[in-house]
């Protein structure tokens, strides 16, 4: 099968290695659309794993049942989540998921840009969903960013009538808009340096965009909130500078939720005086479990979440280096999909 591996940003190849085999238990999937995530874009990340075939967002058609499968036919239309717990460690007791040394490992071999991708028994059996009829490929491959934004919003506390400050107008920045207003929040206002991303943010939720190269981002809040700042905070990039400036805009008694992640040995000086006697919280997430992939596909199948729209690219197989610089360059797309 051809698969597309990853040797460094300029050097993905499109190259051809054996169809996996399964075991009891597993699936194998025939993989028709692929969402490239933030995290394929973070060099160090990817060079840390390089050669690899990249992806975490499959879904596809179930090809192949292993021995002892059930509820699944080949021809299933499904969405493969590759992070599952194991539900029984001291991590999952706490409901802290994605702490799980199982949910840490990878679920699906070799990797989304790939044409077909076996699933590990456990994601089979607590994490692989049947699509429904009506729900498109593409927009399924929004599942997991909305599974794991969910998670965000669960953890930051969100409180009905909330004022949410959004950094980042980005797909991530654009789902937490939705489901924002979906919580309750009584105003939702997006900033980002993209003039682009600003005016797709006020077409998915946000009541005003600010254009942090162009205006005073804390002027704005402070005029939009009555000068209390913002209740929360949702910061998307994984930025220092984002971080300090989301810790700023806060007001007091506020939540700042840290979203991206920084690279291994990142530090965020933090001014511990302000940030305690003003009572923020600082607040991070990582990932998401199988409650919130099937609160996301729920809200995605009934529009309370809207997806059309948000995928703006297709590449193929052939094309994932390409599709990797334009997102990077993140002036003219939302959502890139690798279609194998």
């Amino acid at each position: 099968m051809r698969v597309a591996k990853y040797y460094g940003r300029d050097d993905v190849r499109l190259e051809q290695i054996p169809a996996p085999e399964i075991g009891p238990g597993e699936v194998l999937v025939q993989v028709k659309a692929c969402g490239l995530c933030g995290s394929d874009l973070m060099e160090w990340y990817a060079d840390s794993k390089a050669p690899v075939v990249l992806g975490h967002e499959p879904v596809g058609f179930v090809s192949q049942l292993g021995s002892g499968v059930q509820g699944f036919t080949p021809g299933d239309r499904v969405f493969v989540h590759h992070h599952v717990p194991c539900f029984v460690c001291h991590y999952c007791r706490r409901g802290n998921y994605s702490s799980c040394p199982t949910f840490r490992e990878n679920g699906i071999y070799p990797g989304g840009f790939a044409e077909y991708v076996r699933v590990r028994a456990i994601n089979v059996q607590w994490d692989v969903l049947h699509l429904p009829d009506g729900l498109g490929f593409e927009e399924a491959t929004l599942i997991e960013p909305t599974a794991c934004a969910i998670r965000g919003v669960k953890r930051c506390g969100m409180q009905i009538g909330d004022k949410v400050l959004i950094i980042g107008a980005g797909v991530s920045g654009l789902l937490f808009s939705q489901l924002s207003r979906l919580w309750g929040a009584s105003l939702v206002i997006a900033t980002d340096l993209v003039e682009y991303r600003l005016r797709m943010a006020l077409e998915f939720g946000a009541d005003a965009v600010v254009n942090a190269k162009a205006q005073d981002c804390e002027t704005q809040l402070l005029e939009a909130t009555g000068g209390a700042g913002a209740d929360l905070v949702i910061v998307t990039p994984g930025s220092v500078a984002a971080m300090q400036q989301g810790l700023r805009l806060a007001g007091k008694g506020g939540n700042v939720l840290i979203y991206g992640p920084l690279p291994p040995g990142g530090t965020l000086p933090v001014e511990v005086h302000d940030l305690l006697f003003s009572e923020k919280t600082l607040v991070t997430t990582y990932s998401c479990g199988p409650d919130d992939t099937r609160t996301a596909l729920d809200l995605i199948r009934r529009d309370r979440v809207r997806t059309k729209g948000l995928v703006t690219h297709r590449f193929g197989l052939d094309e994932v280096e390409r599709a990797m610089r334009l997102a990077a360059q993140a002036t003219e797309s939302l959502k890139v999909v690798i279609t194998p």
